[in-house]
């Protein structure tokens, strides 16, 4: 990878975006180097749980805006041919996947993982740099993180599937106010609308991050994680607990005859760590995906 480095231990994969000297800013090449990393963790088993966070001193500042002017407007670029060809004005074609938004990409391949996802917000996260955590499980930051939906002063509008997710997480009001004043706003803040779990010491965030990933490692099994992670994401946009209540029976039914139902309740009778023996790759529940 240019971009981001990946590296695995004790069942973690930590992501980190690896441009310190542009503060991270999202690129073209960064988009694709992390959907390949998170296709990628889906079918690896030694993976139980992933974490992102940034080199230097920033999480990601947002897109790159070397192009100038040009920054948003991807058919008027000469090095982004891959968005060339949908049309201008009246004459766009919006069936065409070039205008497909490459922040939504990303958080889209985030929201279909079936490992758990932490953030590690280690600094400034702006425009693409905040939006693409919001499909992350959880999120922890650094006392030096600041927040910023900037996307209303740039004359663009908030993008990555954030309007689907931000007012799920801080409610319409707090989600509207950041978005339109497009402010920043440091992490205390993020926390007490919710979107962090913590704030931390510069040199206790990836520590705690890793302390909160290996508690589901160690402790859970693969499968239940990965159904409980895609349950709760996705009855998230339910029209009434029926649609709940369906998929939690299919998936009592289901994992309740499996080796590692037999394994959790027999571990906690024997007073030991469970030893789940269930796969992501090949052991989810035979009606897996039911969307």
């Amino acid at each position: 990878y240019e971009t981001v480095t990946t590296n695995v231990e004790k069942g973690v994969l930590t992501l980190t975006l690896n441009r310190p000297e542009k503060m991270n800013a999202f690129t073209g090449t960064m988009m694709n180097e992390m959907i390949d990393v998170f296709e990628k963790v889906n079918t690896a088993d030694d993976v139980r749980a992933v974490i992102v966070t940034g080199a230097g001193k920033a999480f990601c500042a947002g897109a790159d805006l070397s192009a100038g002017a040009k920054t948003f407007d991807y058919d008027n670029r000469s090095d982004r041919p891959d968005k060339q060809g949908a049309g201008r004005g009246a004459n766009i074609d919006w069936s065409s996947e070039k205008i497909r938004d490459g922040g939504g990409l990303v958080t889209l391949k985030i929201f279909e993982c079936l490992k758990p996802v932490i953030g590690a917000i280690n600094g400034a996260a702006v425009g693409v740099g905040a939006t693409m955590q919001l499909p992350m499980d959880i999120r922890l930051a650094s006392e030096h993180a600041r927040y910023g939906f900037v996307f209303a002063r740039r004359g663009i509008v908030p993008e990555a599937c954030s309007s689907f997710f931000l007012p799920k997480l801080v409610g319409v009001s707090k989600a509207l106010e950041w978005c339109m004043t497009g402010r920043i706003f440091p992490a205390a803040e993020a926390k007490a609308a919710g979107l962090v779990k913590d704030v931390y010491k510069a040199d206790e965030l990836l520590p705690a991050a890793n302390e909160l990933a290996r508690e589901i490692a160690e402790n859970t099994s693969a499968v239940s994680v990965a159904m409980t992670r895609q349950m709760l994401w996705r009855m998230a946009g339910a029209d009434h607990p029926m649609e709940a209540h369906k998929i939690d029976s299919k998936a009592i039914y289901a994992c309740g005859q499996t080796a590692d139902a037999r394994e959790g309740v027999v571990s906690f009778l024997e007073k030991r760590p469970p030893q789940f023996p269930g796969k992501v790759s090949s052991d989810m529940p035979p009606f897996f995906p039911w969307w």
